[in-house]
């Protein structure tokens, strides 16, 4: 990028208290775009329509953002960083569960806190508008600049999915990148999902007008019930396998024992067979060679006989 356009990004401020007026003033901006963008898409929400629902004039988005689609980056990273804002302290506990050696229970509180603090940046308004699930909504449909999703995927989704599946397969035994794992951390996580991305559906069907803290406190808590079932469930799996295979050894060995014995013994046989057969042919090359070298006299013998009837006669 030429050190023009690096400078076009970056807003211009007067020392008189410039940073804070740009600051809120880039705010708006941002927040008004959020709507917009969730509303209408990012095709459908003009600049013009921005720079307005902002109370500010459209140079303003170029003055700050460049065009149109800096505006959308600037609000996927806003997102972002609160979402992360919001799910760092878990993911920081859970990494360090990890980190020492956590036992089972440990590692099972670990990830259903991290479950908790992605609802409470779900279902609290004070962290996620209306506006804002619109925009995720759209993000997640695709159609909507890839920009979006390679900031919320790189600074937000992939760290908490790389935890989340560590902790898994610390739980399950089974390994963090298996798709058996990677489908249960997903099952697990739609279980809040639904209830972001089908808002509306969710509200009409548990007749509810809005979500509360109480509303949202039920939902944590039937999820948490949830998901400590399954992860106990899959533990207690691990388990099983583990104590099957301290078992094994001995049978193990003889099994072991036995395939060397038996593979010994095929070998044995496939000898025996080749020399059998080397002894064969031996002896028909020997026949052979017999048969040649006798030829010769006999031819001899003949003719001499023949010689001498024709002398007799």
């Amino acid at each position: 990028m030429s050190p023009t356009r690096s400078a076009a990004r970056r807003p211009r401020r007067s020392p008189d208290g410039g940073y804070a007026r740009g600051d809120e003033t880039r705010r708006r901006i941002i927040d008004a775009a959020i709507g917009l963008f969730g509303q209408y898409g990012f095709d459908g929400a003009s600049t013009r329509d921005i720079a307005a629902h902002a109370g500010v004039n459209a140079p303003a988005l170029q003055y700050y953002f460049e065009n149109k689609e800096g505006v959308y980056r600037a609000c996927a990273e806003t997102l972002a960083c609160e979402s992360w804002r919001a799910l760092e302290p878990a993911v920081e506990r859970a990494r360090d569960a990890l980190r020492r050696g956590a036992g089972t229970s440990a590692l099972i509180g670990a990830f259903i806190g991290v479950q908790e603090a992605v609802a409470d940046r779900m279902f609290m308004k004070r962290h996620v508008t209306a506006d804002q699930r619109l925009f995720f909504a759209r993000e997640q449909a695709g159609g909507e600049p890839e920009i979006g999703t390679k900031v919320l995927m790189e600074r937000v989704r992939m760290p908490l999915n790389e935890v989340c599946a560590q902790l898994l397969e610390r739980i399950t035994g089974v390994a963090a990148d298996n798709p058996q794992t990677l489908v249960r951390m997903l099952s697990l996580h739609g279980q809040l999902l639904f209830f972001h991305v089908a808002h509306k559906t969710t509200m009409t069907m548990l007749g509810w007008a809005d979500m509360d803290d109480d509303k949202a406190a039920f939902l944590k808590e039937t999820m948490r019930a949830q998901s400590r079932l399954l992860l106990e469930h899959w533990s207690r799996e691990r388990v099983a396998r583990e104590r099957a295979g301290a078992k094994a050894p001995l049978g193990a060995k003889r099994a072991a024992v036995a395939k060397r014995e038996a593979a010994k013994a095929a070998g044995a046989k496939r000898a025996a067979v080749k020399r059998e057969a080397a002894m064969v042919a031996g002896a028909k090359l020997a026949a052979v060679k017999r048969e040649t070298r006798a030829r010769p006299t006999t031819t001899r013998l003949a003719a001499t006989k023949r010689t001498a009837g024709k002398r007799s006669g």
